[in-house]
């Protein structure tokens, strides 16, 4: 997942914009918990503010599983929601 030039600097922006969006504290959390990596580790790689390790970096791994596991349960949801707003309009 991550290649030897990606340790000991921050990840990509567009990483931590897509982990932002797509995962919550409680996501963090549960990643903690997961992978003894500590929830201000985490917040702090996601946010750019401490680099990636590669003791870190299994838990950013489980951490895009959870964002991509949740950007296609929004990515459903919208649809739903546009659906739903459509035949109002419809009306």
């Amino acid at each position: 997942m991550f290649e030897e030039s990606d340790y000991g600097k921050p990840i990509n922006e567009r990483l931590s914009s897509i982990l932002r969006r797509n995962s919550s504290k409680d996501d963090f959390a549960n990643v903690a918990a997961r992978s003894n990596v500590s929830f201000s580790t985490i917040r702090d790689v996601v946010y750019r503010t401490n680099s990636l390790t590669r003791t870190n970096a299994k838990a950013i791994g489980l951490l895009i599983q959870v964002a991509f596991e949740n950007s296609v349960a929004y990515q459903l949801q919208a649809e739903s929601d546009k659906n739903y707003l459509d035949k109002i309009l419809c009306l």
